[in-house]
């Protein structure tokens, strides 16, 4: 596993990370509460989350291609075509058989679909752009409850443990299993793999614990007493300021463009 951070020199690497947070919890905001089929909008905002990953030098294939996360969860969305809103028009795949399907639900589910993906995208791009530790700090200073933010570095840098107790144990496994001929590589029947598979989950759900309980000890013999330190008080420059209320500006823009043009 590797941090998500893609160190470079651009000038959005080193703007403020409260600018970045700020802009990009609008960004989703205003996509969000933009209307269904607001299509003119989708393709602006698009174009807006394109045109940063080039000014930040991480590249549109970088960006497209991690935002493919959200694909997965924009599929749960499916019936939404089916099940949408009246009228509901029959449509003839054979002489026999007809599947009832929603224009409308359609049109919801792709505008979700296309939110979805890009507001991967601006998170991909913050991520990208932005420290883990200078992301804490700024939620910090933004006022967000101290609970929430040490729960989020804690389960940031706990990913890392569970990764490394997982390459340990499918490391452990190949060293105690020799190089099987090619028609028994699977190793077995499947009742056999997936009891195998299930003890080696549960040996790592138990080690992973052991661990865990290893590095709270260590973090309360180092001092931790529940939060994290606090992060040194920092004013936004003139030049942010501007900056975020420009792009904030634009943001409402294309959010009222939505309002205009959706359904």
């Amino acid at each position: 596993m590797r941090e998500l951070y893609e160190p470079n020199r651009s000038s959005i690497h080193q703007l403020d990370a409260r600018v970045k947070v700020i802009f990009t919890l609008a960004l989703i905001i205003a996509l969000n509460l933009t209307p269904p089929g607001a299509w003119p909008a989708y393709i602006l905002f698009l174009t807006l989350t394109l045109s940063l990953a080039v000014y930040s030098r991480l590249g549109v294939q970088f960006v497209l291609k991690r935002a493919l996360l959200a694909a997965p969860f924009a599929l749960a969305a499916i019936p939404l075509i089916f099940t949408g809103p009246a009228p509901v028009v029959p449509w003839s795949i054979t002489p026999d058989l007809r599947i009832l399907y929603s224009p409308a639900g359609g049109v919801r589910f792709a505008s979700i679909a296309i939110k979805s993906w890009i507001s991967v995208q601006a998170a991909v791009l913050l991520a990208a752009t932005t420290r883990f530790p200078d992301l804490l700090a700024a939620l910090q200073q933004l006022r967000v409850p101290k609970i929430f933010v040490a729960i989020i570095g804690l389960m940031w840098r706990y990913l890392f443990i569970i990764v490394e107790e997982v390459n340990r144990t499918l490391r452990a496994r190949r060293s105690r299993s020799a190089n099987a001929p090619m028609p028994h590589r699977s190793g077995g029947p499947l009742l056999w793999r997936a009891r195998v598979t299930g003890n080696m989950a549960g040996s790592l759900f138990l080690r992973s614990i052991e661990r865990s309980d290893r590095v709270y000890a260590a973090m309360l013999s180092r001092g931790y007493n529940g939060e994290l330190p606090p992060a040194e008080a920092r004013t936004l420059s003139a030049r942010d300021r501007a900056l975020l209320l420009t792009g904030i500006f634009g943001l409402m823009i294309l959010w009222l463009l939505g309002l205009l043009t959706g359904g």
